[in-house]
């Protein structure tokens, strides 16, 4: 006799997980069923509806329900919102909500993937007609719709992480005054604060509005007030504040909910009831590094449990070595990508963690488009496994990460990355890549062989007085350099040594840190004792300076910022 399973919800867990019994049983039947009307559409693309880069909504939509049943064999029912689940008689209450009608479904196996859904304040206005989430294809047309009908000029966009970056950054492109409103200290929670600034000054550079430590207090029909008291026009506003589980379903079944308000589900995404599995958004996984439940809504973990998931209903063997969480957006000119944990958040889970930042080119600087990219290294001592990394830059930052993302999965070290083979062309990388690099600095401040400050300390060093050493050519230092510093090119160093002071810290920078790094240990080995490489050296500095400096007029620590 045909197994009969249920499927709560399409797109990436649902679809995925109804997709993977089928191919195990010919014979099983499938019903997915979909409060809206579309059961597969790419959600991450959504955003890019409003910028044009997708031109028409339905293009969102990957497969439709006559897809589903003549390449699958699976009944894909829409606009049907499951009420209840009757674990007892084992069936589920569905309501067709273009007819109104109820009826019961009975299930062998049920699966529930029913996504996290947007966070909507409990504040004035925010249920106003121009205020919208973003969530589905329906969503995005209506927001579409709304901003091209409409005398739209200024859209207010709440909330920095993927999504309100993703919409800010496409309603610009589509020629809208738009304002990005954070209400922590940066945008962009997986990068560290120090690479978070890079992103803060390319979207200021790109004509956005961005606003950090401040949120949204009220909408009204033409501006939006801040806890602060200001008021940004806004004839539109988008609520991308972050999601939060779909569990409803769930806890009403007396499903086991986790600490963190997602589903409970063990290993193989069973529930605390065995004929009930659980998928993608909704749900609390296993994290590998911090061996903690988290919660993570990306679509590549989501298939991954689907696929898992199914395995289990037909005894297949599977491997669940938890989630590293991997991602990657792009922000106009950058591309940008983190995976494993940040310093902030490995420091916070009780890990001795310390990081390099580097900056070296993404390719051979002969080749044309060679760009600066941004790299930071985060490992633990003093085992030097690797704990995460984030990447910035204009070219193939997302490969870095994934190399990097592999190590994790793998429980490299920093010995692991120093020596992995990576192939080569000047007109991809250079010989010895960024990651490779990033490992033997790394090496060098774990041993003890030299010491480094970071970009976020220099500003407290300047303010004390602290000597610090310019090795930049001269045109480079007369171009910008920090206020108080000392030039001394590294061609020259060798025969200047008697105007470094011995008796007190001397901090050493150039443009990136490579020259710098070999002043280091020039005067190392010529008896200097006490000094330190300035990660990132002065365009870290000025790219961590500059957005702060530009919003809040502080006095500035440079003489100009550059970026060349």
């Amino acid at each position: 006799m045909s197994k009969k399973f249920l499927v709560v919800g399409g797109v990436a867990g649902g679809a995925s997980t109804a997709a993977r019994i089928r191919r195990l049983d010919e014979q099983a039947e499938i019903i997915m069923f979909e409060k809206g009307p579309n059961v597969s559409f790419s959600n991450c693309s959504l955003p890019f509806h409003l910028s044009g880069i997708v031109d028409n909504s339905d293009k969102l939509i990957l497969m439709t329900p006559q897809t589903f049943q003549s390449k699958y064999k699976i009944e894909a029912r829409v606009n049907q919102e499951v009420l209840h689940i009757n674990r007892k008689e084992k069936n589920i209450t569905v309501k067709d909500l273009t007819t109104g009608t109820e009826y019961e479904e009975s299930y062998d196996t049920l699966v529930l993937s029913p996504g996290a859904g947007p966070i909507v304040p409990n504040l004035d206005g925010v249920h106003s007609s121009h205020v919208f989430t973003v969530r589905n294809v329906v969503d995005i047309d209506r927001l579409n719709r709304y901003i091209q009908s409409d005398d739209i000029q200024d859209i207010a966009v709440i909330g920095g992480g993927f999504i309100g970056v993703e919409v800010a950054e496409n309603l610009q492109l589509a020629g809208f005054n738009v304002s990005l409103v954070e209400f922590s200290q940066q945008i962009m929670m997986p990068f560290d604060y120090d690479m978070a600034q890079i992103l803060h000054k390319e979207m200021m550079d790109k004509g956005i509005n961005v606003i950090v430590n401040d949120g949204l207090a009220k909408v009204t029909a033409d501006y939006v007030k801040l806890s602060s008291g200001k008021q940004l026009k806004a004839q539109a506003v988008v609520l991308a504040i972050g999601v939060r589980p779909e569990t409803s379903l769930a806890n009403e079944a007396g499903l086991a909910i986790g600490e963190l308000g997602g589903i409970q589900v063990d290993a193989n995404y069973v529930t605390s009831d065995p004929s009930i599995y659980a998928v993608g958004d909704a749900i609390e996984v296993f994290h590998q590094l911090t061996h903690k439940q988290t919660r993570l809504a990306l679509a590549g973990p989501a298939q991954r449990q689907a696929r898992a998931a199914a395995n289990h209903m037909y005894n297949i063997p599977q491997q669940n070595k938890g989630v590293i969480g991997s991602s990657s957006v792009q922000i106009f000119d950058y591309t940008c990508a983190t995976t494993g944990l940040n310093e902030k958040t490995a420091l916070a889970h009780g890990f001795q963690a310390k990081s390099v930042y580097l900056i070296a080119p993404d390719k051979v600087g002969l080749m044309p488009n060679s760009n600066p990219l941004h790299f930071k290294l985060v490992y633990e001592v003093p085992t030097g496994k690797i704990l995460g990394a984030q990447a910035i830059g204009k070219g193939n930052a997302d490969k870095r990460i994934d190399v990097i993302a592999t190590m994790i999965t793998m429980d490299g070290t920093l010995e692991d990355l120093k020596e992995l083979e990576l192939s080569y062309s000047p007109m991809f990388s250079t010989a010895r890549d960024i990651v490779n690099l990033a490992a033997l600095v790394a090496q060098n401040q774990l041993y003890g062989h030299y010491k480094q400050v970071k970009v976020d300390e220099v500003r407290g060093l300047i303010e004390n007085n602290a000597s610090f050493l310019d090795v930049r050519e001269r045109n480079e230092f007369e171009a910008g350099h920090l206020i108080h510093a000392h030039n001394i090119p590294l061609s020259e160093l060798r025969e200047r040594l008697n105007e470094i002071p011995q008796d007190r810290p001397v901090y050493v920078h150039c443009r990136s840190g490579q020259r710098s790094y070999n002043a280091v240990m020039a005067l190392q080995n010529n008896g200097f004792s006490n000094v330190f490489n300035v990660a990132g050296s002065f365009l870290g500095i000025c790219l961590y300076e500059y957005f702060t400096d530009t919003t809040t007029n502080r006095d500035k620590i440079v003489t100009a910022h550059n970026f060349k």
